[in-house]
């Protein structure tokens, strides 16, 4: 464990002396300045930037963002479940978590089949959403339709996710993930008119009009990644950061701070199988991304795991040479 304290001084340099001290394991390097502040800074060892605190922090630079404030408390929820969802998906080989929800026949909303940690996973996200206090609509993929959070726990957010994204690679033991977004319930826009109707109640249209609004309504966004380490990407609206699960201390870590797309990769991620069914203009895109005959001279390769989580991770840290 190193601590480290920086002076400055007047003039010159500031620095008088450097004096090393060693207790146990630990070594403290100290320099005295003649005059000037002391400022004491410590590695990431000894004060790492979890979750939690870069939430504080962005709240305290951003006094104006009243939301920010709710959103430390709403990610601290999100987290636990992420934390709680991943250590199901390591388990479930073990834990008899894999094969289909009912031994088959149970139907989410997509029409796809629900697995058994489909289920759990969104029971999980959905009771850590609300008994966090801030949520007023929760709506999950696993589920029909959005529901209202009881009054007692209700807040002014709007949840949409995906518990479990790419639950079909879990009894392979492929990368799966939880996407989530939170809208502010008083931003409502967007309305799909084909989903109106005269018969519903006040409560499904509150319901209806939270969820369908457009993402450029998003307060937070982001996703949580289960494969080889555990990391969650997030972005409040002002760029996107990268925090890896410490499984010591059990915290989310940020190891990829400020994360940019590059301008252009150099592989493809979709379903070849559906290419007799698309447009004939993407049909030629994809062969000049196969051909190199794209703008770009540069021939791609195809990387497919089927977990849009894993595929949109994977382009983004796969980056050409000198990108």
């Amino acid at each position: 464990m190193a601590f480290v304290w920086s002076g400055y001084g007047v003039g010159g340099s500031g620095l008088k002396d450097v004096g090393v001290c060693r207790f146990g394991e630990r070594v403290a390097v100290r320099r005295c300045v003649r005059a000037g502040a002391v400022r004491m800074s410590v590695d990431m060892e000894t004060s790492p930037m979890t979750l939690n605190r870069f939430m504080i922090e962005q709240a305290m630079r951003n006094l104006d963002k009243e939301h920010l404030q709710d959103m430390q408390s709403l990610m601290s929820s999100i987290q636990l479940a992420c934390k709680k969802i991943a250590s199901l998906v390591a388990r479930a080989g073990i834990s008899n978590l894999t094969g289909l929800e009912g031994d088959g026949g149970s139907i989410n909303v997509q029409g796809e089949e629900q697995k058994k940690l489909d289920v759990l996973s969104n029971d999980v996200l959905k009771n850590a959403l609300r008994f966090s206090g801030k949520m007023g609509v929760i709506a999950s993929e696993e589920e029909d339709e959005p529901v209202v959070v009881d009054e007692v726990f209700s807040g002014n957010y709007v949840a949409v996710f995906d518990p479990l994204d790419g639950s079909s690679n879990i009894d392979a033991a492929v990368a799966t993930g939880t996407i989530f977004g939170i809208f502010d319930e008083g931003n409502v826009g967007c309305l799909a008119e084909d989903h109106m109707s005269s018969d519903m109640s006040s409560e499904e249209l509150r319901c209806l009009t939270g969820t369908l609004q457009p993402g450029s309504n998003l307060v937070c966004a982001g996703y949580c990644m289960y494969s080889s380490s555990t990391m969650m990407v997030i972005s409040l609206g002002d760029g996107v950061n990268g925090f890896t699960l410490d499984p010591q201390i059990g915290e989310f870590i940020l190891t990829h701070p400020d994360i940019k797309i590059p301008s252009r990769g150099k592989i493809y991620s979709f379903n070849e199988a559906n290419s007799p069914a698309w447009d004939p203009t993407l049909q030629q895109f994809v062969q000049s991304l196969k051909d190199g005959s794209n703008r770009s001279g540069v021939k791609y390769s195809s990387r497919y795991i089927g977990s849009l989580v894993a595929d949109v991770h994977r382009s983004r840290y796969t980056v050409p040479d000198g990108a």
